[in-house]
């Protein structure tokens, strides 16, 4: 088993039915396993994304935590991710984040496709880059909006 499946195991199994946020000490954490600390930073931003259900929290000063959050539903993960997107997004984000809402059942299939269309660079031809992206981000945010409830 790779470091990376132990510390998401470890992580997850700090989770229970509840308990929706964990804390935890990177350092602590990351002297337990032997290894640095920006192994556990990978983990927690690679596993632990807003479209897989999960916020992050930082704090710092006195130790710090970090703090992971599970959403306790499909809406609360789409609502996550909604406000993770900002105010630009490039396709092949936007697609990769559509890719994982449907990989992990919080959208169906068709909606996805949807999605990928409305989202696509060939909707957008003779405007800047700039402009593409803060449109894709506008539009994604209300496909996602919609969906919420359903």
């Amino acid at each position: 088993m790779k470091l990376s499946d132990i510390i998401a195991d470890m992580i997850l199994d700090m989770f229970d039915d509840e308990t929706p946020t964990v804390q935890i000490q990177r350092n602590d954490l990351a002297a337990r396993l032997g290894c640095v600390p920006s192994q556990i930073n990978y983990v927690i931003t690679s596993r632990f994304t807003p479209e897989q259900g999960y916020r992050i929290e930082s704090r710092r000063g006195g130790g710090g935590c970090i703090l992971i959050t599970r959403a306790s539903s499909k809406d609360n993960a789409i609502v996550s991710l909604i406000n993770s997107v900002g105010s630009s997004i490039d396709e092949k984000s936007a697609k990769a984040h559509i890719h994982n809402l449907s990989y992990h059942g919080l959208i169906s299939e068709q909606i996805s496709k949807v999605m990928m269309s409305v989202i696509s660079d060939n909707n957008f031809r003779g405007l800047s880059s700039e402009m593409k992206n803060s449109i894709r981000a506008n539009l994604l945010k209300q496909m996602l909006i919609a969906y919420i409830g359903k």
